[in-house]
This record gives C-alpha cells, structure tokens and sequence, in this order.
C-alpha cells in the first residue's frame, strides 16, 4: 500500500503527478498561501492579531451628530399657533366677522344720529363758506319733499358711520385672516388696523378741508359775471360731497396696497421706482377724474399729496426688504437731516413774520402781510 501511494498517480489524464513528496509541499502554510488568488487575504493568528490592533490605533473617531435643523422647528412652532379650518369652518368665519362688522356700523349710525344737526353743519359749511365769500346767499334748498329726510337722516350718518367704524371693520377684516398667519406675522395687526384706518380719515380730512373747499368754490364762481345765481340742492351737493371725500379717502391707502403688495412679492422698490413715471402718470388721472373742478391748480391740489403718498408706500416697501434680508436703515443721519431741514425752514418763517411782519392765515398761500 506504501508502494501504490508513492507510485506516481495521473488523475482524470490531466498530466499531474502525485506522489508523498509532493502532498506534503502542497500542504505546507506557504504552498497554500502561494497557491491562492491575489484578492483573498489569508492571516496567520499572529498577523490577525497586529493588524487588529493597527487598526485600533488609526481608526478616526465618528463624525458627530449634524445639529438639528432650526428653521423647520421654527416654521413648527410657528405653525403650531395657525388654526386648521376646513372650509364650512372658514365660510362660518367669514359669516361671523361680517355680522360683527355690520353690527359696529350700525352701532356708529346710531350714534351719529343724536348729532344729525351739528353733523350737518359741518357738512354744509363748504358750500355756506363759498357762497358767502361770492356774495350769494349762504343757505341750501330742498327740491323735493324727501331730500331733506334722506340726505340728513340716512345718508350722512351713512357717512360718518363709514369713516367712526373704520377701525372696527379693519380689525374684523385682520381677524379673519389672522388664523391663517404665522405667528411673526400676527404682530403686524396693530400697525396694520392704525395704517389703515388712520390713511383712510385722513384722507376724508384732507378731502374737506382742501380738495372739496377749493373746488367748491370754483365751481360756484363760474357764472358770476354772466349773472347766473347759483341754486344748489341738499341732494346734488352731498352727492359731490360722498364722491370727493370718499374718493380721495381711498386713494389714500396707497401706501398701505404697496406695503402688502411687496409683502407677497409682486412688486419690489427697485421696481416701483423704475416705473415712477406711470405711477404719477395714473395719480394726475386719477386727480383728474376725483377733484370737482377741471382748472389744473385744484388738480394739483390732489395729485401732489398723492404723488408724495406713492413715494411713503416705496419707501415703506423698502424698509420691509431691508428686514427681510437682515439689513437696517440708518435712521441716525436721516434724523439729522430732517431736524435740520425742519429747523432752517423755522427759521425762514420766524424771519418772514418778525422781520417783514408777516401773519398766518387760514388759506393759500398761509403767509400775509
């Protein structure tokens, strides 16, 4: 058996040669390392055990943690004040937020009739002023039985209703669409509800006591010198009377419509500068169409506050992308500049009254001798 095992053997007739020698070659650890493929690492104990602890020693710690994400959690707890609604929900609200705000109307209409009789005369005062300064007869007259009821009873304290429950209907309007708000955004409701409100009355002010006056008056003096004895009814003057002054008080949210249209992005500063021109070239037509009379000095009486109104609007528009980009006005030097403006037009009018005895009066140019 000894003789078969180191007699040479040919397997399969593929040439090889086995014998004893040759197994025991074979078998050895270097054979056996020599033998197999490149890419099959085979470790003795002793080499397993030093590449263990070579890589121990030069493995790299774990990177830590990325920090969490701050503007995600910032927008969820911001979302977290935003009321869900579904839309019968919101068609509830809307329902609600209306009756409230007619409610607070008719609360201001009420209350504007106990002072029907002042209140009238303060409406009236523009056209007795301008007849009287033109010589005629200062009153009004009634064409028709019922002018005198609806004009004085209803639609004026319509009027002064509008303007006295403006604040109210603003804030009923803000909390409508509060809920849907981020909770940086829900800050703006006292400035928005002030702005508002506060444009609107102004803007009926300005309309009473410039634009309507100065107009009125104009018109009335037209047929003068060809003997033509203005008549004016309660009815056709408080007609002009809503028109003008609701009118011009519209006109004067300007700013506020170009706070809100940078707000959502539509339009921008750089924009509403480079298309200026159009902007005045709309108010003068706008003038045109509002102020009573045609003459261009009444019209400009309009256009220009209105045209100054538009640049408030951009420079309130610029102010909200600076914030929105991080950025800060320098109020410091325009303070300065504005105080200093402010101080040497004092003192030119202190020179003009002091010096040349000039007095103020209560229509143009102001100044008088």
């Amino acid at each position: 058996m000894g003789d078969d095992f180191d007699r040479p053997v040919t397997p399969n007739g593929d040439g090889i040669h086995w014998n004893h020698s040759t197994a025991e070659k074979l078998s050895s650890p270097e054979a056996t390392r020599a033998n197999m493929p490149e890419d099959i690492n085979v470790q003795t104990p002793a080499s397993s055990t030093a590449t263990a602890v070579l890589s121990e020693k030069h493995v790299p710690p774990p990177p830590p943690p990325p920090p969490p994400p701050a503007d995600d959690d910032d927008e969820d707890d911001e979302e977290k004040g935003m009321l869900r609604m579904s839309f019968m929900e919101h068609l509830e609200e809307l329902r609600m937020r209306i009756i409230r705000a007619v409610l607070g109307l008719v609360v201001a209409f009420l209350l504007s009739m106990f002072f029907t009789k002042d209140l009238w005369t303060i409406v009236q005062a523009p056209a007795s002023e301008a007849l009287k300064h033109l010589g005629y007869h200062p009153d009004l007259v009634a064409i028709t039985p019922m002018e005198q009821f609806n004009i004085i009873w209803f639609k004026m304290p319509l009027l002064v209703s509008l303007f006295l429950g403006s604040p109210w209907v603003l804030y009923q309007a803000w909390a409508f669409i509060s809920p849907g708000l981020y909770r940086r955004e829900k800050r703006w409701a006292v400035p928005f509800i002030f702005s508002t409100a506060g444009l609107f009355i102004a803007g009926g002010l300005f309309a009473y006591f410039v634009v309507f006056r100065y107009g009125l008056e104009f018109l009335l003096g037209i047929g003068r010198d060809v003997g033509v004895t203005p008549m004016i009814s309660i009815n056709y003057y408080f007609d002009l009377f809503v028109n003008v002054t609701l009118g011009v008080a519209l006109v004067f949210e300007m700013p506020v419509v170009i706070f809100f249209l940078t707000l959502l992005r539509l339009v921008s500063p750089r924009f509403l500068l480079r298309h200026s021109r159009y902007a005045i070239l709309a108010i003068t037509i706008i003038a045109a169409v509002v102020t009573p009379t045609p003459d261009v000095f009444n019209m400009m009486i309009f256009a220009v506050p209105m045209v100054m109104l538009f640049f408030v609007g951009v420079f309130a528009s610029y102010l909200l992308v600076l914030k929105r980009e991080g950025r800060k006005f320098p109020w410091v030097p325009i303070l300065i500049g504005t105080l200093g403006t402010a101080a040497v037009i004092g003192a030119v009018l202190a020179v003009f009254v002091l010096h040349y005895h000039y007095h103020f009066v209560h229509h143009w140019p102001y100044l008088a001798r």
